[in-house]
């Protein structure tokens, strides 16, 4: 049982911190309702467009990974019912994959915000600031989150394998 409650606590967790992903996409899409009612600059003209899409693109992300993360609560239960010891090795498995996949995601990350930080630096058009330092800000979000993610993953991870050293899974 101890097994299906660790599991449990930390999909509860992730669903707890996709939330900051749609509080940040509330906040971009906000600013572009605000760039186009108040922006009277080429440059505030030029945020309303960037702002919304990545308002769009982190409240896609918040939502997909708030409802993957709460059915994930009751599959949980279900498959530790079902078989403790596969739903365990599933676990092991699946962590072990998504900490592969952070990694990449720590690399190519900040490899974009170098790129839009070049825009910024070399194409002086209002659009393609815009788009480079919403680029940036949406990006800095991303991996403020996904680090905190990937920590909770890692301990996670780590509390998983400690229960196959010691502890024999039970229902």
């Amino acid at each position: 049982m101890e097994l299906l409650k660790l599991a449990t606590e930390w999909a509860k967790s992730e669903v707890f911190s996709t939330r900051f992903f749609i509080l940040f996409a509330l906040l971009f899409l906000v600013g572009s309702v605000g760039f186009w009612q108040l922006g009277k600059t080429d440059l505030a003209k030029a945020y309303i467009i960037p702002t919304l899409v990545a308002g769009v693109l982190l409240m896609t992300i918040g939502l997909g990974l708030f409802y993957t993360n709460k059915s994930r609560i009751t599959q949980f239960e279900n498959a530790f019912n079902a078989d403790a010891p596969a739903f365990y090795q599933s676990e092991i498995e699946r962590t072990e994959s998504t900490l592969k996949e952070y990694t990449v995601v720590f690399k190519v990350i900040p490899i974009l915000i170098i790129i839009a930080a070049l825009i910024i630096l070399l194409i002086n058009a209002p659009t393609w600031r815009a788009i480079g330092i919403t680029t940036i800000a949406m990006l800095i979000i991303i991996m403020l989150v996904d680090g905190t993610a990937y920590a909770r993953m890692e301990t996670y991870h780590k509390e998983l394998k400690l229960m196959n050293i010691g502890i024999e899974v039970e229902k």
